[in-house]
């Protein structure tokens, strides 16, 4: 038993090393953040760094859109699924300015709704819409996408001129509610990708980041989207709204009130601490505990009431021959005259004594009524036998 208890707690303990281990030596998740900045599978540094080879003017938008940064000279913006600093209405309103000017947004929509911009989402009026179906078509022999579906292209107009399809993540697609808006591709109902068009410019909506990240780029006609796009200017991706907003510092005054809260829960705790308590302190109670001889007389008093049992007096005699065996070694088998010789010769007591007293006790159990004085008369007797005994 004790075995299988130690190898059961060596058990929990290799356990909890391993588990600990793997713990330790896990690698973070790769970031989620559709960033040029962000080269693993969900983020957009294969597209930027393949655009920047291919000769294209491309560049990271790194200030708000209601600033400096979205000059005349940008052909197309590319704002991918902002999570990080939010799109606020001024920002909306200078953007939707410059789209109608002849710009064109590319704007791929988070299938979060949590996170989506509602500024964005109220001016091009996006809902999610139904999901994809799966399917594999024109995927190379020997690639895997099972998170991906493929999306035909219903409209081969703008910037999917001559495409045929495109590869997405096998999740919801969106409806964008404007009276102009035209869905230009997707796999049955669900659309994933729609064109509106505003003032001189127009927009693209795509659902999610799936045809710009990098794990999916080059499936199917993707890259060829991002290659029409470039081909007609200038070409930005938005990186400042994917930044965390900047801390605000409290207010010296907030400070203040913590400090000044601060001293008063210290002098509220002193003042509780050194306070009057709820009177002068009473006077030690001394608990005295009763007497043996209390105990002794209540037991008699018990005895009295309870009347004496006719039994008590023949223990008293097994009582003395008991002592007489453990203290003298006289069997408690012998007869009693034979008992009394062997008590004579050891510790100096006449027989006649001991005989006498054992008279008086077979005397007294003849008898129809025991009364409490002759059981004490016995008591007495047997207990000064055993006191010689002993040695008391």
């Amino acid at each position: 038993m004790k075995g299988a208890r130690t190898a059961i707690i060596y058990g929990v303990l290799v356990a909890l090393a391993l588990g600990l281990g793997l713990a330790v030596n896990q690698s973070p998740p790769p970031p989620r953040v559709p960033s040029v900045d962000n080269s693993g599978p969900l983020g957009l540094r294969a597209l930027y760094l393949y655009l920047q080879e291919s000769g294209a003017p491309v560049s990271a938008l790194r200030e708000a859109f209601d600033g400096p940064g979205l000059s005349e000279g940008l052909r197309t913006v590319v704002v991918a699924a902002p999570s990080g600093r939010p799109v606020t209405e001024g920002e909306a309103g200078a953007l939707r300015s410059w789209v109608s000017r002849g710009g064109t947004l590319v704007y791929l929509v988070s299938r979060d709704a949590k996170t989506r911009p509602p500024h964005l989402d109220d001016w091009l009026r996006i809902s999610e819409g139904p999901m994809l179906g799966p399917d594999s078509e024109g995927l190379p022999p020997g690639e895997k996408d099972l998170t991906g579906t493929t999306v035909r292209v219903w409209e081969p107009v703008g910037a999917v001129r001559g495409l045929q399809r495109l590869r997405v993540s096998l999740d919801r697609g969106i409806t964008v509610g404007g009276p102009e808006a035209v869905a230009l591709a997707g796999t049955k109902d669900a659309a994933v990708l729609w064109r509106m068009p505003e003032g001189r410019g127009e927009v693209y909506v795509l659902a999610g980041a799936d045809v710009a990240e990098n794990r999916r780029l080059e499936l199917l006609d993707n890259l060829r989207f991002w290659d029409a796009l470039a081909s007609r200017g200038p070409l930005a991706f938005d990186e400042y709204h994917h930044g965390a907003a900047p801390k605000q510092e409290p207010p010296s005054a907030r400070g203040l009130w913590v400090f000044v809260a601060q001293g008063l829960l210290v002098g509220l705790l002193y003042a509780v601490s050194r306070g009057t308590r709820f009177g002068p302190p009473r006077p030690l109670v001394v608990e005295k505990h009763r007497s043996a001889l209390e105990y002794v007389r209540s037991l008699g008093w018990l005895t009295r009431r309870s009347k004496v049992e006719r039994e008590l007096l023949p223990e008293l005699a097994r009582q003395l021959r008991r002592h007489m065996h453990e203290r003298l070694g006289i069997s408690p088998t012998l007869p009693e005259d034979e008992a009394a010789r062997m008590l004579e010769q050891t510790c100096g007591l006449p027989a006649s004594e001991y005989l006498a007293v054992r008279e008086d006790l077979v005397r007294t159990l003849e008898r129809r009524d025991i009364r409490p004085s002759d059981y004490a008369r016995l008591a007495r007797r047997y207990a000064r036998l055993e006191n010689l005994i002993t040695g008391r």
